[in-house]
């Protein structure tokens, strides 16, 4: 035992920077893989937490006043029924600050789709103006207990008494209105009655929408929203941050596992006469394995315990989201099981890696076998000794000197047509027109530092590529890192190639005068367009779920969609879908679809994709003609807003919020990227990580090509070589194996990361057609830093041993 411990702790001296390396990138990765649990805890737990406790309803049902509830709950499958509780749409305003929201009739607190109060008290009977708002309506208005919301144009005030969590769909303004509960009496003029349905099998939730559309008639459905669709809200960008961090969390983990492995495999390759020597002192094949196991279960160990204790204690100091995240789960149940399985699940499989390579150190004889005096790669290949010199191409060049002051044959870098030492050609009356233009050869030769370190990065076909392939994967997953940043910064540098051509939506009371409204917003010099349009929820078919149906700009100005697929919808009846609504309803560009709106059928031809941040890509979207073709009383009731290049949407928004009518609503276009801002610095992190992973295996690959050189010192000298040429070939064989990693890296990361971001793209229902790759030159300088620091790094070992003395290049040679 002593005699192991020695070992390990002159092993640790020797490999200083790589135990480092090794820890620190072990941290980084256990690191990760702890934010990844923690965000998709936070994403999942909360809503389902709340949900539960409200007794949620898995279906609302928004219906007209005449729709009769007890019809619903005598559905099979329906265990409870909320409900029907009256609505109205109304605008309010506190501080300057303006929300849509439904007010909601309940003489009592419900007991399906309970509220959870979170500050202040329930409404009372006795103030007719009491309400209590959604918790995510609260925030955006930055509301109180106590605080009084103006209703616009009208002289009525609400009182806030308290705030609540609800299961139900989020406030998103512009395009899901924020939910106030209030007494009957606050809603004297109801547009609709709202109706919960709680079922005994939540799977069943398409099979339940089906019967009561059928009960209550077509016609009496307004909308629908499901649980599945609340939850996908209030999971948001938080499970994309979990699933990008838990990706590269484990690429990361696979490459510092393999790079262990190599490592490894190179030091044994590098000591198999000290292993043997142990061996003949004593030591058995087991204890071997172990010294090498041990010693790197500790380096993964005592970096997977930092990462824990670091995310443990500082975990909920993070800035943002992942801070909000990581404290929210620290409160779940299974916090403790989770910081205790995904490290020790990280340290089990560096552990296993090195155990298939300390496995070889336990079979190395002790006796050791002579090497062969030859590599195992053979000789050089014709294209590397033509480029030695032993097949000398030649450039005709024109000589500046002419006569007998020419430089001859022995001149530096230009030789006779016949090389030096070659007889003189015989005169025959005929003078050379090579010489008498003054024309001479040029010998191109290829420094021989170059040549022979290309051979020794390639010579041994399986080695190479095992250190190829271990180097490009760090740096592959270094390339979709890159292209998940360009991507991210592409829905804020170039919105309207990502569905977001506009940067305002305006809506106007009803009844608004469709011309005044749309000089009133032309008129501001910021404005590029105004499209008028319409947005109405319809049923599909089956109707098993309401999508929107949008109606924006006319024939003669048309919306400008950013399509992913087909082309823009020009004539009657055409219309472009996201990818959301192709899923939902299992159609294809190019099909026909029926919808329902109200009592009225839709009939529309798919002709295109666009790209959908709205609503999961639930829309289908077609100019306010068509509409109109099928209801000519329908009138404009939003704008979307297209602004000049540089203009600031949050000031056009308050110059026109301050120069229209009382009842003019001004929303910027929420952009899906700007909760994706988190990614950003994660992104930075694990490139961080992966750098560290890469450099351990790049100096891993540095190690095994200066032990392997050590033998080839005595014939380079032979021959000629002077140290610094020495040492330029293993500069040169670091370069060509980096390079080839880097190019490897490129090809394959490139579609990878196309593959990976449209494929979330289509999941979450805005499209493929999204993904962005870096430009050329941010690669090219990546690939550059990459292969010049692969390259410096080789520098000081290679030169180090390139001046060794002659007696220690014998004994590494012995």
């Amino acid at each position: 035992m002593r005699a192991t411990l020695r070992w390990a702790h002159s092993d640790l001296r020797t490999h200083r920077g790589e135990a480092l390396f090794l820890v620190l990138a072990t941290a980084g990765i256990v690191a990760s893989l702890l934010l990844a649990t923690a965000l998709f805890g936070y994403a999942t737990n909360p809503w389902q937490r709340v949900f539960a406790q409200a007794r949620g309803a898995h279906v609302w049902l928004h219906t007209d006043r005449a729709a009769d509830a007890g019809e619903l709950a005598a559905l099979d499958g329906v265990e409870a029924v909320a409900g029907p509780y009256p609505t109205a749409s109304a605008t309010v305003a506190v501080r300057g600050t303006r929300a849509s929201v439904e007010l909601r009739g309940t003489a009592e607190r419900p007991e399906v789709g309970r509220p959870l109060l979170t500050a202040g008290h329930w409404i009372d009977p006795a103030d007719p103006d009491g309400v209590v708002l959604e918790s995510r309506l609260a925030r955006a208005l930055l509301a109180q207990p106590g605080d009084t919301l103006a209703l616009p144009g009208t002289p009525r005030t609400l009182t806030v008494l308290g705030i609540a969590d609800s299961p139900e769909r989020r406030y998103r303004p512009g395009e899901q209105p924020g939910l106030v509960w209030a007494p009957p009496a606050a809603v004297p003029d109801p547009g609709g009655q709202v109706i919960g349905l709680r079922l005994t099998d939540p799977g069943e939730t398409d099979y339940a929408v089906q019967r009561a559309v059928t009960v209550l008639g077509a016609g009496a459905i307004g909308q629908v929203s499901t649980w599945e669709q609340a939850r996908a809200e209030a999971q948001g960008d938080n499970r994309l941050l979990g699933q990008v961090l838990g990706l590269f969390g484990l690429g990361a983990l696979l490459a510092a596992g393999l790079a262990v492995h190599g490592a490894i495999g190179t030091r044994i390759r590098g000591h198999l006469r000290d292993i043997s020597v142990l061996k003949a002192i004593g030591f058995t094949p087991g204890q071997v394995v172990r010294v090498f196991l041990l010693l790197h279960l500790a380096y993964a160990l005592l970096g997977a315990v930092a990462a824990a204790a670091l995310t443990q204690a500082f975990g909920s100091r993070f800035p943002g989201r992942l801070g909000d995240a990581v404290g929210v789960w620290q409160g779940l149940p299974g916090h403790t099981v989770a910081l205790v399985a995904v490290p020790a699940c990280a340290v089990l499989f560096i552990g296993a890696t090195t155990g298939l390579a300390a496995w070889r150190a336990g079979r190395v004889p002790p006796v050791p076998v002579p090497r062969p005096a030859a590599a195992r790669g053979g000789g050089l290949s014709g294209a590397a000794r033509g480029a030695l010199g032993l097949r000398v191409p030649r450039v005709p060049v024109r000589s500046r000197v002419r006569g007998r002051g020419a430089r001859g044959a022995g001149g530096s870098g230009v030789r006779g047509a016949d090389g030096p030492g070659a007889p003189a050609p015989a005169k025959t009356g005929v003078p050379d027109p090579g010489e008498a233009a003054g024309i001479r050869e040029l010998e191109v030769r290829v420094p021989p530092a170059l040549v022979l370190g290309w051979h020794k990065a390639f010579a041994r076909r399986p080695r190479s590529l095992a250190a190829v392939a271990r180097l490009t994967l760090p740096l592959l997953l270094i390339v979709v890192a890159m292209s998940a940043w360009t991507t991210i910064d592409r829905f804020h540098t170039r919105p309207e190639q990502v569905g977001l051509p506009t940067a305002l939506t305006v809506r106007a009371d009803a009844g608004a005068d469709d011309r005044g409204t749309r000089a009133l917003l032309e008129r501001d010099p910021r404005v590029a367009a105004a499209y008028p349009g319409v947005e109405v929820a319809a049923l599909v078919p089956g109707q098993t779920a309401t999508i929107a149906l949008r109606g924006l700009g006319t024939r003669e100005e048309p919306y400008p969609y950013a399509l992913a697929e087909g082309r823009r919808a020009h004539g009657p009846d055409e219309a472009v879908a996201g990818q959301g609504l192709l899923d939902l309803l299992d159609v294809r560009v190019g099909d026909w679809v029926r919808m329902t709106v109200g009592d009225r059928p839709q009939i529309l031809h798919i002709v295109g994709r666009s790209i959908e941040p709205e609503n999961a890509g639930r829309v289908v979207s077609t100019s306010l003609d068509t509409l109109r073709e099928n209801d000519p009383g329908l009138t404009p009731t939003l704008y979307q807003l297209r602004l000049r290049p540089g203009a600031d949407p949050e000031e056009v928004a308050a110059r026109l919020a301050a120069s229209g009518p009382e009842g003019l609503e001004v929303h910027a276009v929420a952009n899906p990227a700007d909760g994706l801002s988190p990614l950003r610095g994660v992104v930075l992190g694990l490139i961080a990580v992966l750098a560290l992973v890469g450099l351990i295996e790049l100096l891993t690959t540095i190690g095994g090509t200066v032990r392997e050189g050590e033998r080839d010192l005595l014939a380079l000298k032979a021959i000629g070589l002077s140290p610094r040429q020495i040492t330029g070939v293993t500069v040169t064989a670091t370069g060509c194996t980096t390079l080839a990693a880097v190019l490897l890296a490129a090809a394959l990361g490139l579609p990878l990361a196309h593959w990976l971001i449209d494929a979330q793209g289509a999941s979450s229902g805005i499209g493929a057609g999204i993904a962005r790759a870096p430009s050329p030159g941010l690669l090219a300088a990546v690939g550059a830093a990459a292969v010049l620091g692969a390259a410096a790094l080789a520098a000081v070992p290679s030169a180090r041993a390139a001046r060794r003395r002659l007696a220690d290049t014998l004994s590494a040679v012995a």
